[in-house]
């Protein structure tokens, strides 16, 4: 094309019709174009059949933690399985009593072993079956012994004596332990309805979660 077919202004009907194609051809629809999904379009359903999936697994361990729940509130607010156990803490402290009270078992082994000390002592001021030197080390040996369990027979009778009076206290006071005993039960109780409590609540909210995934975005 030569130089003169854009001379005196020719050139601006061209220009001008390749604008208005570009105007015309930005105006078409999106179909005419390449069309892909929008994340919008998915994201929702997507969602939905997430949470749907969570609550579905979530509800047999919530079901089971009320079973439990049940149970274990019927099993601390029993006033018989309080009373049972204070029936088991009478028997031990009565076992225990009888143990360390003045003619017990734990005063015999006292006097059994002091006992025990004494006779191997005057055995040996007539065993000529040793030297002297031998004898006389076995000797020491023995009174050393003797005094040793001299002092523990002392304290043990202290620390009998002691446990005797307690475990007298602790009888005396049998009904106020009680008491002490269903309170701490019904503590227990109460923890669990608490735990129970807080479970339900994250189940509520993953529920709601759940339900407004039902409706359509914006609906």
């Amino acid at each position: 094309m030569s130089r003169s077919a854009f001379g005196n202004g020719h050139w601006k009907p061209f220009a001008l019709f390749a604008i208005a194609a570009l105007m015309l051809w930005s105006t078409f629809p999106c179909s005419a174009q390449t069309q892909t999904p929008t994340p919008d379009a998915i994201t929702p359903v997507e969602e939905f059949s997430r949470q749907l999936e969570q609550f579905k697994n979530s509800i047999p361990q919530l079901n089971k933690r009320i079973e439990e729940s049940t149970s274990a509130v019927n099993r601390w607010t029993n006033v018989e399985r309080a009373r049972k156990e204070i029936e088991e803490l009478r028997a031990l402290v009565g076992t225990a009593l009888g143990a360390v009270s003045d003619n017990g078992t734990v005063s015999q082994l006292g006097a059994r072993a002091l006992a025990h000390a004494r006779e191997k002592l005057r055995m040996l001021e007539h065993d000529t079956r040793f030297r002297p030197e031998e004898r006389q080390f076995l000797t020491d040996q023995w009174r050393r012994l003797r005094a040793d369990t001299e002092r523990a027979n002392d304290e043990l009778s202290v620390a009998r004596k002691e446990f005797a009076d307690l475990l007298r206290t602790l009888q005396a006071n049998e009904d106020f332990v009680d008491e002490l005993v269903q309170i701490r039960q019904a503590q227990k109780a109460l923890e669990v309805i608490q735990r129970l409590t807080q479970d339900i609540r994250d189940a509520n909210d993953q529920l709601k979660r759940l339900i407004g995934g039902i409706k359509p975005p914006g609906a």
